[in-house]
C-alpha cells in the first residue's frame, strides 16, 4: 500500500502495534478533549492565498538557534522508541540526520544519548529534560549530552505530576522486561518493591519546579535552555525575564491538563507577547504540510511532531520516519507555492483568514 499522507502511517501503526504500545502512544489525558483539539483546531484555520507570484523555485530552509535546518519541522520528544520499532530512537535520529533537521532527543528513551549520537553523529540534536527530586540525576544527564555535542536543552515544564491517562492505568502499563529507560541506567537503586511509573521508581518528578530551576539549569550548562509546555502569554513573559532562547509552545499532546487550549490556539498571544525577542516553537496537531504552513504564518519559527515520527517507526523503522518528514517537507512546499510563498521568510499573518466572531 502506498503511504499518501500522515493519517496512512497512523492507521498501520494503530493495526500493527499491540493494544498497549499503541494506547501508550495514542493517550491523551482524562477524555482527550484536549488532544483532539490540537488537531481539530488546524481545521478551523483558514488561509488567504496569494496568486500569480511565480512559485517556480520555492526555498523551505530556515533556521533555529542560528543552524540551518531544511525545512522547518523537527521530531518533538516522545518516549520508548523500541516499542514501535527494534532500533528505537538510533533509528530516529538516523532519519533526522538524513533529512538535515532538528531531533529533540526524549529523556525517557530506550537508546542511550551516547548510542543516539553513534548512530547520526552529525545530526543535529536537542535533548529534553524534566527536573528530578535528586538533581544529580538531571546535572549528570545535561553534563552528558553537553559533552556529546547537544546543541540545547529543553525543560519540559507541564509535568509536576504524570497526567492520568485512562488506557495506561487500564491496561497496566509497564516497559517491557527486555526494555529499559537507558539514559538512567544504574543510577537508581535496584529495589523490586518501588512502585514503577513510565520505567523508573515513582514519584522522581520533582513537583516543586519552579522559575529557579531555570537559573539552576542555566548555572550548570552554556547550553541554550528551551522551555516546553507554556500556554499563555504571562508564562512567555516570565520565560523571558528568566533569559531562556525559545519556549515550545505546547500541550504535551494533550497528555497532561485535559481541557487547556489546543497549541495552535495558544500560539498568537504568546507571539504577540513575545515580539521576537525569542523564538518560539509548536508542538501538538501537526498532521499535514499546511498545518506547518498555518503555524508559521501565526508566529512560530518552527513546529515538531511526536505521534507521527512513532508511527512512522512503526512501519518501517528509519525509512519510515523520513517517509513521515518526507510527505511533510513535500506538502509544505506545494501548500507555501498554493498561497503564494516562495520562502519561508515570506509567510506571515496576513496568510491567515481572520475569523469573523
Amino acid at each position: 500500500m502506498a503511504m499518501v499522507c500522515l493519517t496512512d502511517f497512523e492507521e498501520y501503526a494503530k493495526e500493527h502495534l499491540s493494544k498497549a504500545t499503541w494506547d501508550y502512544y495514542a493517550a491523551g489525558a482524562d477524555e482527550c478533549c484536549t488532544r483532539d483539539d490540537n488537531l481539530l483546531a488546524f481545521k478551523r484555520i483558514r488561509l488567504r492565498p496569494r496568486i500569480l507570484r511565480d512559485v517556480s523555485a520555492s526555498d523551505t530552509r530556515t533556521t533555529v538557534l542560528g543552524t540551518e535546518i531544511s525545512f522547518p519541522v523537527g521530531i518533538a520528544p516522545t518516549a520508548f522508541h523500541c516499542l514501535a520499532w527494534h532500533e528505537g530512537e538510533v533509528a530516529t535520529a538516523r532519519a533526522t540526520e538524513s533529512l538535515d533537521t532538528c531531533y529533540i532527543t526524549s529523556t525517557y528513551s530506550t537508546c542511550s544519548v551516547e548510542e543516539i549520537v553513534a548512530a547520526a553523529p552529525n545530526g543535529y540534536r536537542w535533548f529534553q529534560l524534566y527536573v528530578y527530586r535528586d538533581r544529580k540525576l538531571s546535572e549528570q544527564l545535561v553534563h552528558r549530552v553537553e559533552a556529546l555535542g547537544y546543541k540545547a536543552l529543553v525543560l519540559t515544564v507541564d509535568v509536576p505530576y504524570t497526567g492520568k491517562r485512562r488506557n495506561d492505568i487500564r491496561n497496566q502499563f509497564r516497559l517491557p522486561p527486555h526494555l529499559k529507560v537507558k539514559n538512567f541506567e544504574g543510577m537508581f537503586q535496584q529495589e523490586t518493591r518501588v512502585a514503577e511509573e513510565y520505567g523508573i521508581p515513582a514519584n522522581t518528578l520533582d513537583p516543586s519546579i519552579s522559575w529557579k530551576d531555570v537559573y539552576w539549569l542555566q548555572s550548570i550548562s552554556r547550553l541554550p535552555v528551551i522551555i516546553k509546555g507554556i500556554l499563555t502569554k504571562e508564562d512567555a513573559e516570565l520565560a523571558v525575564e528568566h533569559g531562556v532562547q525559545g519556549i515550545i509552545v505546547s500541550n504535551h499532546g494533550g497528555r497532561q491538563l485535559d481541557g487547556g487550549p489546543a497549541s495552535i490556539d495558544a500560539l498568537t498571544e504568546i507571539v504577540d507577547t513575545v515580539q521576537g525577542r525569542i523564538e518560539i516553537y509548536l508542538d501538538g496537531g501537526i498532521r499535514t504540510g499546511s498545518d506547518v504552513l498555518k503555524a508559521l504564518a501565526l508566529g512560530a519559527k518552527c513546529v515538531f511532531i511526536g505521534r507521527p515520527a512513532v508511527w512512522g517507526l512503526a512501519y518501517k523503522g528509519e525509512e519510515g520516519v523520513r517517509e513521515v518528514l518526507q510527505i511533510l517537507n513535500d506538502e509544505f512546499r506545494l501548500s507555501m507555492a498554493l498561497s503564494g510563498c516562495r520562502s519561508v521568510a515570506e509567510i506571515n499573518r496576513n496568510l491567515i483568514q481572520c475569523s469573523k466572531l
